[in-house]
Protein backbone atom coordinates (compact mmCIF):
# COMPACT_ATOMS: atom_id res chain seq x y z
CA UNK A 1 0.00 0.00 0.00
CA UNK A 2 1.35 3.46 -0.86
CA UNK A 3 2.63 5.78 1.81
CA UNK A 4 0.00 8.24 3.08
CA UNK A 5 2.21 11.07 1.87
CA UNK A 6 1.46 10.37 -1.81
CA UNK A 7 -2.29 10.74 -1.47
CA UNK A 8 -3.35 14.14 -2.78
CA UNK A 9 -6.75 15.78 -3.12
CA UNK A 10 -7.80 16.61 -6.64
CA UNK A 11 -7.99 20.27 -7.56
CA UNK A 12 -11.12 21.95 -8.88
CA UNK A 13 -10.11 20.93 -12.41
CA UNK A 14 -9.73 17.30 -11.34
CA UNK A 15 -5.95 17.25 -11.66
CA UNK A 16 -3.67 15.50 -9.18
CA UNK A 17 0.00 15.59 -8.28
CA UNK A 18 2.09 13.45 -10.65
CA UNK A 19 3.27 11.51 -7.59
CA UNK A 20 -0.24 10.39 -6.69
CA UNK A 21 -1.34 6.88 -7.55
CA UNK A 22 -4.99 7.97 -7.64
CA UNK A 23 -6.72 11.29 -7.87
CA UNK A 24 -8.96 12.12 -4.92
CA UNK A 25 -12.53 13.15 -4.38
CA UNK A 26 -13.08 15.48 -1.42
CA UNK A 27 -16.27 14.84 0.57
CA UNK A 28 -17.17 16.33 3.96
CA UNK A 29 -13.53 17.13 4.59
CA UNK A 30 -12.21 13.63 3.87
CA UNK A 31 -10.41 12.27 0.83
CA UNK A 32 -11.68 9.29 -1.16
CA UNK A 33 -9.30 7.65 -3.67
CA UNK A 34 -10.63 7.42 -7.21
CA UNK A 35 -9.69 3.77 -7.48
CA UNK A 36 -11.40 2.59 -10.72
CA UNK A 37 -12.07 -0.79 -9.13
CA UNK A 38 -14.46 0.92 -6.71
CA UNK A 39 -15.24 4.43 -7.93
CA UNK A 40 -18.10 4.76 -10.41
CA UNK A 41 -19.18 8.08 -11.96
CA UNK A 42 -22.37 7.97 -9.89
CA UNK A 43 -20.45 7.39 -6.66
CA UNK A 44 -18.03 10.19 -7.50
CA UNK A 45 -20.89 12.64 -8.09
CA UNK A 46 -22.51 11.74 -4.79
CA UNK A 47 -19.26 12.17 -2.93
CA UNK A 48 -18.48 15.55 -4.47
CA UNK A 49 -21.99 16.76 -3.59
CA UNK A 50 -21.68 15.42 -0.01
CA UNK A 51 -24.70 13.27 -0.85
CA UNK A 52 -23.13 9.87 -0.23
CA UNK A 53 -24.49 8.38 3.02
CA UNK A 54 -25.59 11.94 3.84
CA UNK A 55 -28.24 11.12 6.43
CA UNK A 56 -26.09 8.59 8.23
CA UNK A 57 -23.10 10.95 8.23
CA UNK A 58 -25.05 13.81 9.79
CA UNK A 59 -26.55 11.67 12.54
CA UNK A 60 -23.29 9.88 13.34
CA UNK A 61 -21.42 13.14 13.85
CA UNK A 62 -24.11 14.27 16.28
CA UNK A 63 -23.92 11.05 18.31
CA UNK A 64 -20.21 10.30 18.48
CA UNK A 65 -18.12 12.05 21.15
CA UNK A 66 -14.47 12.22 22.13
CA UNK A 67 -13.14 8.95 23.53
CA UNK A 68 -15.96 6.78 22.15
CA UNK A 69 -15.54 3.28 20.80
CA UNK A 70 -17.69 2.82 17.71
CA UNK A 71 -18.81 -0.48 16.22
CA UNK A 72 -19.88 -0.30 12.58
CA UNK A 73 -21.76 -3.17 10.94
CA UNK A 74 -21.58 -2.88 7.17
CA UNK A 75 -18.45 -0.87 6.45
CA UNK A 76 -19.01 -0.38 2.72
CA UNK A 77 -16.18 1.63 1.15
CA UNK A 78 -14.97 2.82 4.56
CA UNK A 79 -16.51 6.29 4.24
CA UNK A 80 -18.36 6.46 7.58
CA UNK A 81 -15.54 4.90 9.61
CA UNK A 82 -13.06 7.36 8.09
CA UNK A 83 -15.41 10.28 8.67
CA UNK A 84 -15.84 9.37 12.34
CA UNK A 85 -12.12 8.91 12.96
CA UNK A 86 -11.23 12.11 11.09
CA UNK A 87 -13.88 14.35 12.65
CA UNK A 88 -14.10 12.97 16.18
CA UNK A 89 -11.29 12.12 18.60
CA UNK A 90 -12.50 8.58 19.16
CA UNK A 91 -10.74 5.80 21.02
CA UNK A 92 -11.46 3.31 18.24
CA UNK A 93 -13.72 2.43 15.34
CA UNK A 94 -14.26 -1.24 14.56
CA UNK A 95 -15.76 -1.69 11.10
CA UNK A 96 -17.16 -5.06 10.02
CA UNK A 97 -17.41 -5.60 6.27
CA UNK A 98 -18.12 -8.97 4.64
CA UNK A 99 -16.73 -8.15 1.19
CA UNK A 100 -13.00 -8.98 1.32
CA UNK A 101 -12.35 -6.94 -1.82
CA UNK A 102 -13.26 -3.74 0.04
CA UNK A 103 -10.70 -4.15 2.83
CA UNK A 104 -7.79 -2.82 0.69
CA UNK A 105 -9.88 0.23 -0.21
CA UNK A 106 -10.52 0.84 3.51
CA UNK A 107 -6.76 0.86 3.98
CA UNK A 108 -6.37 3.38 1.15
CA UNK A 109 -9.03 5.62 2.70
CA UNK A 110 -7.45 5.51 6.12
CA UNK A 111 -3.97 6.20 4.75
CA UNK A 112 -5.19 9.10 2.61
CA UNK A 113 -6.74 10.75 5.64
CA UNK A 114 -4.08 9.96 8.24
CA UNK A 115 -6.54 7.80 10.16
CA UNK A 116 -5.04 5.31 12.62
CA UNK A 117 -7.91 4.45 14.98
CA UNK A 118 -9.98 2.29 12.59
CA UNK A 119 -9.77 -1.50 12.46
CA UNK A 120 -11.50 -3.22 9.54
CA UNK A 121 -12.76 -6.74 10.23
CA UNK A 122 -13.53 -8.93 7.21
CA UNK A 123 -16.23 -10.90 9.00
CA UNK A 124 -19.97 -11.34 9.46
CA UNK A 125 -21.78 -11.18 12.77
CA UNK A 126 -24.42 -13.78 13.55
CA UNK A 127 -26.41 -14.73 16.67
CA UNK A 128 -23.57 -17.15 17.42
CA UNK A 129 -20.19 -18.05 15.98
CA UNK A 130 -20.45 -20.41 13.04
CA UNK A 131 -18.76 -21.89 10.01
CA UNK A 132 -17.44 -19.53 7.31
CA UNK A 133 -20.15 -18.45 4.87
CA UNK A 134 -19.84 -18.00 1.09
CA UNK A 135 -19.91 -14.36 -0.01
CA UNK A 136 -20.71 -13.65 -3.65
CA UNK A 137 -18.62 -10.84 -5.11
CA UNK A 138 -19.96 -8.96 -8.14
CA UNK A 139 -18.51 -6.31 -10.42
CA UNK A 140 -20.74 -3.74 -8.75
CA UNK A 141 -19.55 -3.90 -5.13
CA UNK A 142 -22.95 -2.70 -3.91
CA UNK A 143 -24.51 -5.84 -5.36
CA UNK A 144 -22.07 -8.20 -3.62
CA UNK A 145 -23.86 -10.18 -0.94
CA UNK A 146 -24.64 -13.51 0.69
CA UNK A 147 -27.22 -14.09 -2.07
CA UNK A 148 -25.98 -16.49 -4.73
CA UNK A 149 -28.39 -15.37 -7.44
CA UNK A 150 -29.39 -11.81 -8.30
CA UNK A 151 -31.02 -11.24 -11.68
CA UNK A 152 -28.69 -9.66 -14.21
CA UNK A 153 -25.70 -9.58 -11.86
CA UNK A 154 -23.29 -12.46 -12.47
CA UNK A 155 -20.92 -13.57 -9.72
CA UNK A 156 -17.28 -12.53 -10.16
CA UNK A 157 -15.88 -14.67 -7.34
CA UNK A 158 -16.96 -16.56 -4.24
CA UNK A 159 -15.14 -15.90 -0.99
CA UNK A 160 -15.46 -17.54 2.42
CA UNK A 161 -16.13 -15.06 5.20
CA UNK A 162 -15.59 -15.64 8.91
CA UNK A 163 -18.72 -15.69 11.08
CA UNK A 164 -18.38 -14.28 14.60
CA UNK A 165 -20.85 -14.29 17.46
CA UNK A 166 -22.73 -11.01 17.90
CA UNK A 167 -22.68 -10.81 21.68
CA UNK A 168 -19.13 -12.12 21.99
CA UNK A 169 -17.92 -9.28 19.76
CA UNK A 170 -19.86 -6.66 21.72
CA UNK A 171 -18.54 -8.03 25.00
CA UNK A 172 -14.97 -7.93 23.71
CA UNK A 173 -15.05 -4.46 22.10
CA UNK A 174 -17.44 -2.72 24.53
CA UNK A 175 -18.70 -0.10 22.07
CA UNK A 176 -20.41 3.13 23.08
CA UNK A 177 -22.00 3.69 19.67
CA UNK A 178 -23.43 1.26 17.10
CA UNK A 179 -23.67 2.19 13.41
CA UNK A 180 -25.55 -0.40 11.38
CA UNK A 181 -26.26 -0.64 7.65
CA UNK A 182 -26.49 -4.32 6.73
CA UNK A 183 -29.01 -4.34 3.90
CA UNK A 184 -31.98 -5.86 5.72
CA UNK A 185 -30.15 -8.23 8.06
CA UNK A 186 -30.84 -5.78 10.90
CA UNK A 187 -34.25 -7.39 11.43
CA UNK A 188 -32.85 -10.86 12.09
CA UNK A 189 -29.55 -9.97 13.78
CA UNK A 190 -30.28 -7.14 16.22
CA UNK A 191 -33.05 -8.94 18.18
CA UNK A 192 -30.29 -11.26 19.48
CA UNK A 193 -28.24 -8.40 20.97
CA UNK A 194 -27.94 -8.53 24.77
CA UNK A 195 -25.28 -5.85 25.28
CA UNK A 196 -26.60 -2.93 27.36
CA UNK A 197 -23.56 -0.65 27.19
CA UNK A 198 -24.54 1.42 24.14
CA UNK A 199 -25.18 5.13 24.54
CA UNK A 200 -26.65 5.41 21.04
CA UNK A 201 -27.33 3.45 17.85
CA UNK A 202 -27.75 4.68 14.28
CA UNK A 203 -29.48 2.12 12.09
CA UNK A 204 -30.42 2.30 8.43
CA UNK A 205 -33.66 0.42 8.02
CA UNK A 206 -34.62 -1.41 4.83
CA UNK A 207 -38.42 -1.63 5.07
CA UNK A 208 -38.68 -2.61 1.41
CA UNK A 209 -37.10 -5.92 2.39
CA UNK A 210 -37.92 -6.43 6.08
CA UNK A 211 -41.49 -5.07 6.08
CA UNK A 212 -43.46 -3.75 9.04
CA UNK A 213 -42.67 -6.77 11.19
CA UNK A 214 -38.95 -6.34 10.62
CA UNK A 215 -39.06 -2.65 11.49
CA UNK A 216 -40.90 -3.47 14.73
CA UNK A 217 -38.29 -6.09 15.58
CA UNK A 218 -35.50 -3.51 15.29
CA UNK A 219 -37.31 -1.00 17.50
CA UNK A 220 -38.12 -3.72 20.04
CA UNK A 221 -34.48 -4.87 20.06
CA UNK A 222 -33.22 -1.36 20.80
CA UNK A 223 -35.81 -0.79 23.51
CA UNK A 224 -34.84 -4.10 25.11
CA UNK A 225 -31.25 -2.90 25.63
CA UNK A 226 -32.30 0.46 27.07
CA UNK A 227 -32.28 2.68 23.98
CA UNK A 228 -35.22 4.83 22.88
CA UNK A 229 -36.08 6.17 19.43
CA UNK A 230 -34.84 9.77 19.13
CA UNK A 231 -36.89 11.54 16.43
CA UNK A 232 -34.93 14.81 16.46
CA UNK A 233 -31.86 13.15 14.96
CA UNK A 234 -33.62 10.48 12.88
CA UNK A 235 -34.22 11.03 9.17
CA UNK A 236 -36.70 8.77 7.43
CA UNK A 237 -35.12 5.29 7.11
CA UNK A 238 -31.99 6.22 9.08
CA UNK A 239 -33.10 6.09 12.70
CA UNK A 240 -31.35 7.09 15.89
CA UNK A 241 -31.79 5.52 19.32
CA UNK A 242 -30.36 7.05 22.49
CA UNK A 243 -30.10 5.86 26.08
CA UNK A 244 -31.26 9.08 27.72
CA UNK A 245 -32.73 12.22 26.25
CA UNK A 246 -35.16 14.99 27.03
CA UNK A 247 -37.77 16.66 24.85
CA UNK A 248 -36.27 20.11 25.53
Amino acid sequence: MPSPSIWKAENMDGQASPKSKFKMVASRGILVPRDPAIMTPKLRRKLRMDAYEAKEAQIVLKCVSKGDTVLELGGGIGYISTLIAKKRDVAAVHSFEANPHLAPFHAQMHAANGVTTVTTHNALLAPRKGKPQPFYVREDFLASSLEEEIDGMPVKSVEEVEVRGLNAVFKELKPDILVCDIEGAEATLLPHLKYAGLRAAIIELHPQWIGAEGVRSVFDAMHAIGLTYFPQWSDQKVVCFRKAWKTK
